[in-house]
């Protein structure tokens, strides 16, 4: 039995498609949108359909941006021969937040997965190579510490290698506030094969 007329039910629906939100986010947020002010809602929706028709991949990186380059890209006091790889922009927008990266990107949009059939040609490394044609001195994969994350990495460094470009790999390990006892090994092995002198 539906509790809600088929507005408010449909509204529900699409919202709990989004990720992240189940059928209680949806309806909080589904009640609040309808509480709103309608220019505030109409405002919303135009920003929403404006992103969807403007944002586009960035022609260098493949980051999500709204113009030809992103900024990251577009910024000449970055160091354009130090590529960071990563899986997608949500990565890319987290190593950013550090503040300490001064290098660009390159977003890769998934992973090397053959149990979900994407293979090399379905993300972003063919652009990757191209890219290295340029004068790049060394290339950081960030991929995930998942199956599919390291078996890209893998790949990739197999590609590049040839080339004569540095090929580094982020550092995985224990996290801040861990307890050692509820890591996994392979986490341990990492944490203890990418330590540093101090």
């Amino acid at each position: 039995m539906d509790l809600y007329s088929g507005y408010i039910n449909k509204l529900i629906e699409e919202l709990s498609g989004l990720p992240g939100i189940g059928n209680k986010s949806a309806q909080r947020l589904a009640f609040h949108i309808i509480n709103m002010p309608k220019e505030r809602v109409e405002r919303i929706a135009a920003t929403m359909m404006e992103a969807r028709s403007k944002v586009r991949y960035c022609s260098t990186c493949f980051t999500l941006t709204d113009e030809e380059t992103c900024p990251i890209c577009a910024n000449v006091g970055r160091d354009h021969k130090t590529i960071m790889v990563v899986e997608n922009a949500r990565d890319l927008a987290a190593y950013e937040k550090t503040g300490k990266y001064t290098g660009v990107y390159h977003v890769l949009h998934g992973a090397i997965s053959p149990m979900l059939g994407i293979g090399p040609s379905d993300i972003k490394l063919k652009e990757l190579m191209q890219r290295l044609q340029e004068d790049v001195n060394e290339v950081i994969i960030a991929t995930n510490s998942s199956l599919e994350g390291e078996t890209t990495a893998m790949y990739i460094s197999k590609l590049i290698k040839p080339t004569g470009v540095k090929v580094t790999r982020i550092a995985s390990g224990v996290p801040v506030g861990g307890d050692l006892e509820y890591i996994d090994e392979v986490t341990l092995l990492r944490a203890l094969e990418g330590r540093t002198e101090l």
